[in-house]
């Protein structure tokens, strides 16, 4: 299952993280980000202990946005030890190759 992320909680649940957090950085009123997010929740299942998913409201939390650069969404982020190790921006990757990117992170 996906978790929701906060400007507030994001040091907590993502740098401090002691398994991988692939961060799904998205809007309410994005068209692709809404389609991807079944897939999301589908892999947080298929991947479940080996990497984190968490989603994050660019429109409540700019501070996070802002801070990694983020322009167009859906973009996502994948951190591990607390630093952000890679990067993935569109809907564009099927699921397969999104389990097999994040499964050469852990």
């Amino acid at each position: 299952m996906t978790i929701k992320v906060t400007d507030a909680d994001f040091d907590k649940e993502v740098l401090k993280s002691s398994e991988p957090v692939l961060v799904d950085f998205w809007a309410e009123w994005c068209g692709p980000c809404k389609a991807i997010g079944p897939m999301l929740e589908e892999l947080s299942v298929d991947l479940a202990g080996k990497v984190k998913i968490a989603k994050l409201n660019i429109d409540e939390n700019q501070n996070t946005t802002i801070k990694y650069g983020v322009r167009s969404i859906p973009t996502m982020i994948l951190f591990k030890n607390g630093e952000a190790v890679d990067i993935k921006v569109g809907a564009g990757t099927p699921k397969a190759g999104m389990a097999k990117w994040l499964e050469s992170h852990v």
